[in-house]
């Protein structure tokens, strides 16, 4: 925990612009940066005669000790709460090169607590290690190496999930993680991280993989990863995080584009996952949920375990007015392909029973698009076919103030 402290709430000035730790014997340069001495001792008798920071020739490698700053950092050491005002830090561009060569060595947690603290700070740093030639590729090289401890792992897609943002980054990555030789430790990786690490990883992870889906067949090879989909949606059961559902429900939804991805999906289980998502009114994805209820309905499989939901088919139904246009959409697409595109007598039924035709004219009228007019119209016209009288009947007395369109 002091370690943690030490690198969130350390002031930049107290930090070794070489070393990036605490400084313990402050010494400043004829350029008037302070160093810890140490480290600049080292860097001088390498042979080197300029000031790391700036680069400038140093007219003399003399120092002097910085006794005012080195009485500060002894106060904030002995300080009880050691949380001063954080500044952005001088990080120089030696420091970050000797991080490099450390991680591409494999002695690679302390470097990468040392680059996650920097990304994190301020988006000047995440735009200055950019600058470097190989940054991104040092750094996703980790998850390319076997038998990574996990804490490395972690960090790892901490720095990357910072960066995502940063302009080329995610075409990069894409071709690091999904266009290489080591793919398949790639996936290794960041399943480990799905099954180990805490929550935080755990959506960086999701994040990442979604990130790095440009294309259909980056969207195929990930959802074709071993193992993924299952532990995608023991995510989902085990956890009621809602951050974590929502980003796992958006990568599912990005990368479940063929069949066979659907298919997978139905037969781990998320038909029933999705219906309880449907129920639960603190669950705040219901436009994912219903958004991939939609995307599984379009295969056989998918459709089955709809129909051997007891629950599932009155749960769409009664969401029709309750969501947003697009949502409705979807909820009108399902039930459209079960009772009209596929004649579902059982799912007919159902949806008599939950009064979804009364909801329908209702979403007909403030309807602007044809097509969902349409679709509400034939799935009306399907129900009132394949239902027995009293199910018409109870239609009737519920919906005949309203008026097809």
């Amino acid at each position: 925990m002091v370690r943690n402290e030490m690198y969130i709430n350390v002031p930049s000035v107290f930090r070794c612009p070489i070393s990036l730790d605490v400084m313990k014997s402050p010494v400043s340069l004829s350029t008037g940066i302070t160093y810890d001495r140490s480290s600049i001792q080292h860097w001088l008798e390498s042979g080197h005669d300029t000031c790391p920071a700036t680069m400038q020739v140093l007219p003399s490698k003399d120092f002097v000790p910085n006794l005012t700053l080195h009485r500060l950092i002894n106060l904030w050491v002995r300080s009880p709460t050691r949380k001063p005002e954080s500044e952005s830090s001088a990080i120089s561009e030696e420091a970050i090169k000797v991080l490099m060569e450390k991680i591409e060595r494999k002695s690679c947690v302390d470097s990468l607590t040392k680059i996650e603290e920097i990304v994190s700070s301020c988006e000047d740093n995440r735009k200055f290690l950019m600058r470097f030639g190989g940054f991104v590729e040092v750094i996703a090289g980790v998850l390319r190496r076997n038998s990574v401890e996990i804490v490395a792992l972690k960090l790892v897609v901490s720095v990357l999930d910072s960066i995502l943002s940063e302009n080329g980054v995610k075409e990069r990555l894409n071709g690091l993680i999904l266009k290489s030789d080591q793919e398949f430790n790639c996936f290794s990786s960041i399943i480990s991280i799905l099954q180990n690490g805490n929550l935080k990883s755990q959506i960086q992870s999701v994040r990442l993989l979604e990130s790095i889906a440009l294309d259909g067949q980056s969207k195929r090879k990930i959802a074709e990863a071993p193992n993924l989909f299952p532990l995608l949606l023991h995510l989902l059961r085990t956890n009621s995080d809602p951050d974590l559902n929502d980003t796992v429900s958006s990568l599912l939804i990005t990368v479940s584009i063929t069949r066979t991805a659907k298919s997978e999906l139905v037969q781990n289980g998320i038909v029933s996952l999705l219906s309880n998502f449907l129920a639960d009114e603190n669950n705040k994805s219901h436009d994912k949920a219903m958004k991939l209820l939609a995307m599984v309905s379009s295969c056989s499989e998918g459709r089955m375990a709809i129909r051997e939901d007891p629950k599932c088919v009155a749960r769409v139904a009664e969401m029709l007015l309750k969501v947003s246009k697009t949502t409705a959409e979807d909820a009108v697409l399902v039930l459209w392909r079960l009772c009209s595109a596929y004649k579902d007598e059982r799912v007919k039924e159902a949806v008599v029973k939950s009064n979804a035709v009364a909801k329908l004219l209702l979403l007909m009228q403030r309807e602007d698009e044809e097509l969902m007019r349409k679709m509400c119209r034939e799935l009306i016209k399907a129900v009132m076919a394949g239902c027995k009288d009293e199910c018409l009947a109870s239609y009737q007395t519920k919906s005949t103030h309203i008026m097809p369109c």
